[in-house]
């Protein structure tokens, strides 16, 4: 009788096996799982559940679209976190502000929302305090200035994850058609500037009908794309001890200023300050009938796509003209900012800060060049290194204003701009405009604090 012969694919199975049984005890008591990854997985929030989310659109030069970034970074988390939906709701720059008042006001806001440094939401109480989840290093990441602009009280009440600002925009194929120099180095007087207004203002056709004119822009709450001006000769709009204060001589000259573009200098189209913000976006980009319009950094990504597809012209940027101040200002809503109102549910309330820390991971903080925006994080540095125009911005950051950090801002601004643009359109002047807005001001606190 043969013997058997064992087959070596069977021979070598019962070599793994004797070797597991002797070797297996060693190792894992070798690599058991270490008690640090243990207890960290542990102290992983197990929560499952919806957030809901509210933001306003950011034009996506990657995508096209309004939320293109936003929602990649949403998968993104989702994927990371299983169970766990992020349910976003876009808003419009229209009606998503009163959108959101009112779901402030009815007591039906969502988990998150965009609200930037906005001290009339951020002084309400209605936030998480975030100082618990970052820690010092986490902060310290932070620029100065993004940090200090959600913060109240010694407590940080929103996420930044953005800053952005305004420039003037200049069409040079406008201003070459006219022989007319563009500032040097960007920097112009207010004469300067209205010189040449004056001479990018004109009948192209020569029938007796301006259809090309020097300046355009628009007036609105919220919007601060026309202060450049209004406070170039040391207007402040509130004082050290945050009293309302644009009414001395500075604020009377500043506003001046803007009043005379329409009003003395007729260098602006005739329905500057009535016009929208869509109007006079369009009259620039598309109609290009306008020499010069201020514009946030977000425009610069659209004005560059539109010069590479053929259908756009030749541009540059500028800084504000020069007044009494003899330096440039801008004043801007900077600090784009996320924060959580009140939660009753602690783990969703932990799931949901780490959502905005991961909004605003390094690597998403290099991906805003797609936005047209800056980041807010120190050690990410220049993201525009080789854009000369992103650049300059980016090296002025900390030279622009941001918004009075005023609990009652937003109505502050809505009496200021509304009786502003009754200035330019004729309705009141400088003097009237000022004193008008002080007393509906006055009222208006004096109502507050009752």
């Amino acid at each position: 009788m043969k013997k058997r012969k064992i087959r070596p694919f069977i021979f070598l199975i019962y070599i793994v096996l004797i070797l597991f049984v002797i070797l297996g005890p060693f190792y894992l008591f070798r690599f058991h799982p270490r008690d640090a990854e243990h207890d960290k997985m542990e102290n992983r929030s197990q929560w499952t559940g919806v957030i809901t989310f509210w933001d306003f659109p950011r034009l996506d030069s990657k995508s096209g679209t309004s939320f293109g970034w936003i929602y990649e970074k949403i998968q993104a988390f989702e994927k990371a976190n299983p169970g766990v939906y992020i349910d976003f709701k876009p808003l419009d720059w229209e009606r998503g502000p009163i959108k959101l008042d009112t779901a402030i006001k009815m007591g039906h806001t969502p988990d998150i929302a965009a609200i930037g440094s906005d001290y009339s939401i951020i002084g309400k109480g209605i936030l998480e305090p975030l100082n618990q989840y970052v820690t010092t290093e986490e902060i310290e990441a932070f620029r100065e200035e993004a940090i200090r602009a959600v913060t109240y009280d010694n407590n940080i009440w929103a996420m930044p994850w953005m800053m952005t600002t305004y420039t003037m925009v200049l069409n040079l194929d406008l201003f070459n058609e006219r022989n007319v120099e563009p500032p040097v180095d960007g920097n112009w007087t207010y004469e300067e500037f209205i010189e040449k207004m004056e001479e990018l203002t004109y009948d192209s056709k020569e029938n007796g009908k301006i259809d090309y004119f020097g300046f355009h822009s628009f007036i609105q709450p919220g919007y601060y794309n026309t202060w450049g001006i209004l406070l170039s000769d040391g207007g402040e709009i509130l004082n050290e001890t945050f009293q309302y204060s644009f009414n001395d001589k500075r604020a009377v000259d500043g506003l001046e200023k803007l009043i005379n573009l329409k009003q003395k200098y007729s260098v602006t189209p005739e329905d500057f300050g009535e016009n929208t913000a869509s109007t006079a976006w369009t009259s620039f980009y598309k109609d290009q009938n306008v020499a010069v319009h201020p514009v946030g950094t977000w425009a610069l990504n659209v004005l560059e796509n539109l010069k590479n597809e053929g259908v756009g012209f030749d541009y540059t940027i500028a800084n504000y003209p020069t007044g009494k101040l003899e330096y440039p200002v801008t004043m801007s809503s900077s600090i784009g900012a996320y924060g959580i109102f009140k939660q009753e549910d602690e783990e969703k309330l932990k799931v949901a800060a780490e959502f905005l820390k991961f909004l605003t991971k390094d690597e998403y903080q290099q991906d805003l060049g797609r936005l047209g925006v800056f980041p807010v994080k120190k050690s990410v540095g220049n993201i525009y290194e080789g854009n000369i125009f992103m650049t300059s911005i980016f090296n002025n950051m900390e030279s622009v204003n941001t918004i009075p950090l005023h609990p009652q801002w937003n109505e502050i601004d809505k009496i200021l701009q509304n009786e502003i643009r009754m200035g330019v359109l004729g309705k009141k002047s400088p003097e009237e405009v000022l004193r008008d807005a002080e007393t509906k001001i006055q009222i208006f606190m004096q109502s507050v604090e009752e």
